[in-house]
């Protein structure tokens, strides 16, 4: 059972839009240091929709190498085609990721069934823990709780990176689940309301720029001190404002090129934040101190 802020990497990238894997292995060391619970490679926030199939399978591959066994690495292998996510699932086994984080199948639209049977065929095709990743501000379309019930009677699934920002959706889920069943919040402003609704963790696009102060939200939350970890949630919140003030991943590469680990580059359609929007993260990191 996963608890704790994963990170849902960024892929930083050079200015002429190439992957800069000295940069992503920097990244990945400084969450080991900053005791995040996980990484995330290849997801949305690592801009996966614009990665090549070979881009894809080298950030993971690359990410697994850096880490080296000292932090989990969750693979993003999602795609609307079932057979592109069962061959990212399988390269991910391959590279030795720990777990693979699935999401719904986005613009073809797949009713119920078809998402039943797309993530099973994705379930089968190799042994690593697999997380459905439900994100219908995206994908348009969402798993039903009675739909992720069927699926977890599948052993390798496990667990559910929920992006609704619905307090009653971990609640309905449990009660649909008759088994231990890991439920990971993907909205970093509802993450506390999420654990108090019977959550398990988060993966955050915040824990990018401080991935310390998020495994010390969790740490005050998991030792009783409740009052520690609204203090620590109503200090991070002007950044996870911030950070969504533009489509992710724009603001959060933004933030972590102000303190000189990437550059704020993005492939099209994404396009750097507004100056505006850049005001807003920078008044967000200084209120952290992370900038003058």
């Amino acid at each position: 059972m996963v608890r704790g802020a994963l990170t849902a990497l960024i892929t930083p990238m050079q200015t002429d839009g190439a992957v800069d894997y000295t940069a992503f292995a920097r990244l990945i060391e400084r969450q080991v240091k900053g005791k995040a619970a996980g990484v995330i490679p290849a997801g949305t926030t690592g801009e996966s929709p614009t990665l090549s199939h070979d881009e894809h399978r080298q950030v993971v591959a690359r990410c697994v190498e850096v880490a080296n066994g000292r932090i989990p690495v969750m693979a993003g292998a999602g795609s609307n085609s079932t057979s592109e996510a069962v061959e990212m699932a399988r390269h991910a086994h391959s590279v030795g990721a720990d777990s693979v984080l699935v999401v719904v199948p986005y613009y073809n639209k797949p009713t119920q069934e078809g998402l039943y049977r797309h993530f099973m065929a994705v379930a089968d095709a190799t042994p690593l823990p697999l997380y459905l990743y439900c994100i219908p501000g995206r994908s348009i379309v969402d798993i039903a709780p009675d739909t992720m019930a069927r699926l977890a009677q599948h052993p390798n699934i496990v667990g559910t990176k929920d992006a609704t920002a619905n307090m009653a959706r971990p609640i309905a889920v449990r009660r649909a689940i008759n088994k231990p069943f890991n439920q990971l919040s993907g909205d970093d402003n509802s993450t506390l309301a999420f654990m108090a609704a019977g959550g398990d963790g988060c993966i955050s696009v915040t824990s990018n720029v401080v991935p310390e102060l998020c495994a010390e939200l969790f740490t005050a939350w998991d030792e009783g001190r409740i009052a520690d970890a609204i203090a620590l949630q109503d200090r991070l919140t002007p950044l996870h404002d911030a950070l969504f003030a533009e489509s992710n991943p724009g603001p959060v590469k933004y933030a972590l090129s102000r303190l000189g680990l990437c550059t704020p580059t993005l492939r099209l359609p994404l396009v750097e934040p507004t100056e505006a929007t850049q005001r807003v993260v920078d008044n967000a990191l200084r209120s952290l101190g992370l900038i003058d």
